[in-house]
């Protein structure tokens, strides 16, 4: 059982590693005890799952791609209740997660998903292992 957790975390590492931006993309040093880190838990009306997905993947990506401080944005949804999506969230501090707000990729997420989402709770969390985390992100090159 502990062979196939570990197993488990490992994946999910590999996997938020390969949709997370660089960490230095221009070359700003990320503090890990500045990083913001919260797990969205979001509940989508069926009716609207597949436009919401392809919705949310245009955001996501966009936000990664356009925002130096966010480091990750990683989609996912539970094998057993796909509409019971999740999303972890890592922004370089408090600022780059305000100013993501005032994107117009994310105001455009929040506007059209507005009608599609029954529930969402937004869970702050804290690294662990702050000396080790931005190692992950650097490995994926690696394999």
């Amino acid at each position: 059982m502990k062979k196939l957790k570990v197993e488990l975390l490992l994946l999910l590492l590999i996997l938020v590693s390969s949709s997370c931006g660089n960490i230095s993309q221009k070359g700003e040093k990320i503090i890990s005890e500045e990083m913001m880190i919260r797990i969205a838990e979001i509940e989508i009306d069926a009716a609207y799952f597949d436009e919401y997905i392809s919705i949310l993947k245009e955001e996501s990506k966009a936000s990664v791609q356009l925002e130096p401080g966010v480091i990750c944005i990683y989609p996912m949804f539970q094998k057993d209740r796909p509409t019971s999506i999740k999303l972890l969230e890592i922004y370089a501090n408090k600022a780059a997660y305000e100013a993501h707000l005032q994107t117009p990729h994310f105001l455009k997420y929040k506007n059209e998903t507005l009608k599609m989402v029954k529930s969402l709770n937004l869970v702050e969390m804290d690294a662990i292992d702050k000396e080790t985390m931005p190692e992950i992100f650097s490995k994926i090159d690696h394999f």
